[in-house]
């Protein structure tokens, strides 16, 4: 099996904005470089600033919660450590997510909860990615399988809904679920596939609104006998990978 790269995207605050990339350098045994770097704190999270370490996603804001937070979309540059959000109901906002985190809660705190959930402090773990997997996941993609899902459902499905890292062209759709325990040579790296992805009521959003317009968990029990969409791999061998790059599925 081949096929072709087509996106590349992070998400370098969890839920708050994703960003298309041309090309990035994978490092063994790490997510996309600024991949959910950051992640934000509410009121009752467990996440603890003293001895910062990975903890699941139930402990962050999160587009499950609420929705609106899908309409984000983000611009980080590492060299100057700015952060450049944009959302269609709020102004623009530029900050420096190290030093300025409490910008960013007063940005988003108009279109967040005001309950127990509400937003805290911006915060990260020096030694972890906050990605949905206790281990540093890259998260895989396939085209073919959005656009039967939406064939299915009559309505178009923008690949936002899904927050992935890695986007596949040229792959029929629902192989991804076949790849468990095998390897992916994309461009210069080798990734290997280990679990399926389960999906969340943030699918739902539309990401262009920040709306809940369309029930894809339903569908995907539907189509595929459970809530999973695309596949988590682990970086094995670190190299370059650009749009474009070949994807082939090692034996």
């Amino acid at each position: 099996m081949t096929g072709r790269l087509a996106y590349i995207f992070r998400h370098p605050i969890k839920a708050h904005g994703r960003e298309e990339l041309a090309s990035v350098v994978l490092s063994a045994g790490a997510a996309l470089p600024w991949d959910r770097h950051w992640a934000v704190a509410h009121a009752v999270s467990k996440f603890d600033s003293a001895a910062p370490a990975w903890v699941s996603c139930g402990n962050f804001q999160r587009g499950a919660r609420t929705a609106s937070l899908m309409a984000i979309e983000a611009r980080f540059d590492p060299l100057s450590g700015v952060m450049s959000l944009t959302h269609p109901e709020l102004p623009p906002l530029t900050f420096r997510p190290e030093t300025e985190g409490a910008r960013l809660i007063d940005w988003i705190a108009p279109i967040s909860p005001q309950d127990q959930f509400r937003p805290v402090a911006l915060v990260r773990a020096p030694d972890a990615a906050m990605t949905d997997t206790p281990f540093a996941s890259v998260s895989i993609k396939n085209l073919a399988s959005n656009a039967a899902l939406a064939a299915h459902m009559g309505v178009d499905l923008s690949i936002h809904r899904w927050r992935g890292n890695l986007w596949l062209d040229g792959v029929p759709a629902w192989a991804e679920f076949d790849w468990i325990g095998r390897q992916l040579r994309i461009g210069g790296a080798v990734l290997e596939v280990r679990e399926r992805v389960g999906r969340c009521k943030a699918t739902t959003v539309n990401p262009a609104t920040g709306r809940v317009d369309a029930d894809t968990l339903a569908a995907l029990r539907q189509v595929v006998g459970a809530q999973d969409f695309g596949v988590f791999a682990v970086v094995i061998d670190p190299g370059p990978i650009a749009r474009d790059d070949r994807v082939e599925l090692l034996p």
